[in-house]
């Protein structure tokens, strides 16, 4: 046997019939909660070239981790490759995914269902919004591209961080396609098929699970006298036996009483919750709100990797230099909090959840929770 050092992590020789093997991960690394399926996929991919007949028996964790987490130009597009494959893969129709909605064309999208489609004409870009996968900067960004905007002092925004979240989220400020009938009329239609085939597409997306329970705790963890009046007094009285609910958030919260994580999910789950209307934005499924198999994306970003995927994103677009992301938050919600929020949750309604999240968890690239069921 031959040891091999480089860059502080020991390689073995092989035999030549196993030339092709993919080098192993010490195990001080696969079991970082930093390391996902798709991080151990682009390592497999990438360390094919680096050394073919070599695999690794021991790293210290911080040089290995550096080597990755660099994020080379190669690892970078291997990741967008192997996100875009999948959502291709599985919009096909002899897929083993079906969920509705999943053959229209665009053109059969009714234009209210576009609304999350921000469109940037200076710079040739689209952006689909997501809700709770980093919107609010996102469209800080978007607002800063297209110049439109003035603050105070009557020039155009050019930080982010100046732009009030509030300002950030009124539809008035952003143009999107469900604008556009209104201001093209018959031309609308060709106008959005020409812009989606030259201008650059991208969106962010998250794990499903964990974007309910940070939707959630946005919006009923904490008083929120307009999701309250919405939905909280409706899921109280149908699924806490609260026939005559306070008539505000701030008394209900007063009165000790909440709505727990799994009304929410009863809620989600009742046929009659879309019967009377559609989902809100906030836990509406993210390729109902974005269309994954009519548009195709050029750049598909993640909250899980937000840092170096907003990084790529603005390297692609060529704006690295003129625009900074806005840092991120640090409370936000974590993947290993799952297990603690659904405790509650029948594994019967985790299972039906799942059926009902699961074209976002396989179109992203997302795991079933097993530990969950």
């Amino acid at each position: 046997m031959m040891l091999h050092i480089q860059d502080g992590i020991h390689y073995r020789q092989i035999s030549s019939e196993n030339a092709l093997s993919t080098p192993a991960l010490p195990a001080s690394v696969v079991f970082s909660e930093r390391w996902t399926s798709e991080d151990l996929f682009i390592w497999k991919e990438s360390s094919r070239s680096v050394k073919p007949n070599l695999t690794i028996i021991s790293a210290h964790p911080n040089n290995l981790t550096h080597m990755f987490m660099q994020s080379s130009s190669k690892n970078l597009k291997l990741r967008q490759a192997r996100r875009k494959r999948i959502i291709k893969e599985l919009c096909q129709a002899n897929s083993s995914l079906i969920f509705p909605g999943k053959f229209r064309t665009f053109d059969q999208i009714p234009s209210k269902e576009l609304d999350h489609l921000i469109v940037d004409d200076r710079h040739g870009v689209i952006y689909c919004f997501v809700p709770k996968v980093a919107c609010t900067n996102w469209k800080r960004i978007m607002i800063v591209l297209s110049q439109k905007l003035k603050a105070p002092d009557g020039a155009p925004y050019l930080d982010p961080l100046d732009i009030p979240s509030a300002l950030s989220h009124n539809a008035t400020v952003h143009l999107t396609f469900n604008k556009f009938w209104r201001l093209f009329g018959h031309f609308s239609r060709p106008l959005m098929h020409h812009k989606l085939k030259n201008y650059t597409k991208f969106l962010f997306v998250r794990d499903p699970f964990v974007r309910l329970i940070s939707a959630f705790r946005n919006k009923f963890a904490l008083p929120n006298e307009d999701f309250y009046k919405q939905f909280g007094s409706t899921m109280l009285q149908r699924y806490a036996n609260i026939s005559q609910p306070p008539t505000s958030a701030q008394e209900a919260f007063s009165a000790g009483i909440r709505l727990s994580f799994t009304h929410f999910i009863k809620y989600l789950l009742d046929p009659q919750t879309e019967k009377e209307k559609p989902f809100n934005e906030h836990w509406q499924q993210m390729h109902r709100l974005c269309h994954p198999c009519q548009i195709d994306y050029d750049f598909v970003g993640k909250l899980e990797t937000l840092h170096e995927d907003t990084e790529h994103l603005l390297k692609i677009l060529g704006l690295s230099n003129q625009i900074r992301f806005p840092p991120g938050y640090r409370n936000r919600t974590a993947v290993k909090w799952e297990r603690e929020w659904f405790a509650n949750v029948s594994v019967a309604d985790r299972r039906k959840l799942y059926s009902l999240y699961e074209a976002d968890f396989r179109l992203f690239g997302y795991n079933k929770p097993e530990t969950l069921f």
